[in-house]
């Protein structure tokens, strides 16, 4: 019997219409997981909200008739639809609404994001009602984000009331100094500036604040990031200093010996975690003290220099350019992938002909002195048989004229200039400097003189050899005569320096 025409067409409308259901379901499963597990598509939901009543503020949800989603009029669903974007959108907005509620941003504020790959901080504030927006980035992301280099930006001075530079990005900048003098110029006096960094120390956290000296810091906290590329952030909020407040210049220290440089807690506390000084005058000084250097703990070893916009190495007595620069600051030093300025300071002539041909490091064919003068000194076959000979030259040293009974080869004039001045001119504050000092005994007069002009603060690290009348080599039970201070003197040089905050180490 075969059936009748109304039975099979119902059963053909009845196929069609779960057809249709399903292509609806799967769509609609479709939207919601692209959406993020919402349905606010006006070209498909059917009880999608109008537009005048789709809310932007805190709905943390995109409006797809909102301009900023969509390029010559269609929709970016490839990039805005994303649910990681719109994650990183969640979390934007949500560091944003806390910065509105603690009074630091305002949906009035004009708005700044340094430095942001695809404008989802951009997003973010424009959701939450910050509409005066912009990003830029050296790769432009139209509509949020322009084209621009944040080291050199394309706005003038004093132009937005907030700006914000997130992922991490002042920590990738090769130029962190104009990094952070640039969007600092584009902030309003008064004006609001927040960084999200992952500085790894209390070291670290002090440098990266000296790099906005314009800025007062108002608060820090630490929050969950939203991917694994930064677990843990560090969030900075800066307020511009009006312009009759912003000042700058280093501190200045007035003193001797008996005052202490004042340097913060943070600092007091790395000397103090500092390698013990040798406190017994050692038998065999030669051996003891070389060995010695695989104790120092080195600055580098201890904390993140990475916020420091220079890098310096001052080496005062550096005799020959294969000596200590080579065999030790370059080979040994735990520089962290920076590059340092090398300054060589020897008086020495017969050591000058090889640096020519040195790059990447700049000869002061000068005495370092405690003022700018004219030095009469003497360059001697050195008595101590223990002394390594170069050509004849006892080490090489140049030595202040003492007697005219002395074993002397050669009187020279030699100029000397005021090193303590030198170092105020040449690094500053914000700078990383690490020095070694082997003067032959002029220690006792160019360190008092560093504290007196407050240059000792501009030293982050110090290589100190103190020279006193050592045990001889030679002749066991007898001292060299060729210093005048004793291993206390130099003990107390060195103990001085450390309880004014300086860290010192004992060099050979």
């Amino acid at each position: 019997m075969e059936p009748s025409k109304p039975s099979f067409l119902r059963n053909v409308l009845v196929k069609a219409f779960l057809f249709c259901v399903i292509m609806i379901l799967f769509r609609f499963a479709y939207v919601v997981t692209l959406r993020g597990e919402s349905c606010d598509l006006g070209d498909f939901c059917f009880f999608s909200k109008p537009e005048a009543l789709n809310p932007i503020v805190g709905t943390g949800k995109i409006a797809a008739s909102s301009a900023i989603i969509s390029v010559d009029g269609e929709p970016k669903l490839d990039l805005y639809t994303r649910k990681e974007w719109r994650k990183a959108v969640d979390f934007y907005s949500s560091i944003f609404q806390d910065l509105i509620a603690e009074g630091y941003l305002d949906q009035k504020s004009k708005a700044l994001c340094v430095e942001t790959l695809t404008g989802q901080d951009v997003f973010a504030l424009k959701e939450i009602g910050v509409k005066d927006t912009i990003g830029i980035s050296k790769k432009a992301s139209p509509p949020l984000v322009t084209s621009g280099q944040t080291e050199k930006l394309k706005f003038k001075n004093n132009s937005f009331d907030f700006v914000f530079s997130g992922n991490g990005m002042i920590d990738q900048s090769k130029n962190q100094m104009n990094f952070a003098e640039e969007i600092t110029r584009t902030l309003k006096p008064e004006g609001f500036l927040v960084i999200h960094t992952v500085f790894k120390d209390t070291y670290s956290f002090n440098s990266l604040l000296d790099l906005f000296s314009s800025c007062e810091l108002i608060r820090f906290r630490e929050i969950h990031g939203f991917d694994s590329s930064m677990p843990e952030i560090r969030e900075i909020v800066f307020k511009k200093l009006p312009l009759s407040s912003i000042h700058g210049g280093i501190a200045k220290f007035h003193g001797n010996l008996d005052n202490k440089c004042f340097v913060p807690e943070h600092k007091r506390e790395l000397v103090r975690s500092a390698e013990p000084l040798i406190v017994e005058e050692p038998l065999k000084p030669w051996i003891t003290l070389k060995r010695n250097i695989k104790n120092v703990k080195y600055l580098p070893s201890m904390v993140d220099i990475s916020y420091k916009p220079r890098y310096v190495y001052i080496d005062v007595g550096a005799r020959g350019y294969g000596s200590s620069i080579v065999s030790w600051f370059k080979k040994q030093y735990p520089k962290q992938n920076k590059t340092f300025e090398v300054y060589a300071i020897e008086a020495d002539k017969s050591f000058h002909e090889e640096y020519k041909t040195k790059k990447g490091v700049k000869l002061l064919p000068y005495a370092a002195w405690v003022r700018n003068e004219t030095l009469s000194f003497e360059i001697s076959h050195n008595p101590d048989p223990s002394s390594e000979e170069r050509g004849g030259r006892g080490m090489g040293r140049i030595q202040p004229v003492k007697s005219k009974g002395s074993s002397v080869r050669e009187v020279d004039k030699i100029q000397g200039f005021d090193f303590a001045n030198w170092v105020k001119n040449t690094v500053s504050e914000q700078d990383f400097v690490v020095m070694k000092m082997d003067v032959e005994g002029t220690e006792f007069d160019l360190i008092p003189r560093l504290f007196e002009t407050g240059a000792i603060c501009l030293i982050d690290e110090i290589f100190l050899e103190c020279h006193y009348n050592r045990w001889q080599k030679c002749c066991p039970g007898q001292r060299s005569s060729k210093y005048e201070k004793t291993y206390g003197q130099c003990l107390d040089l060195l103990n001085s320096l450390r309880e004014s905050g300086v860290l010192v180490h004992q060099w050979w």
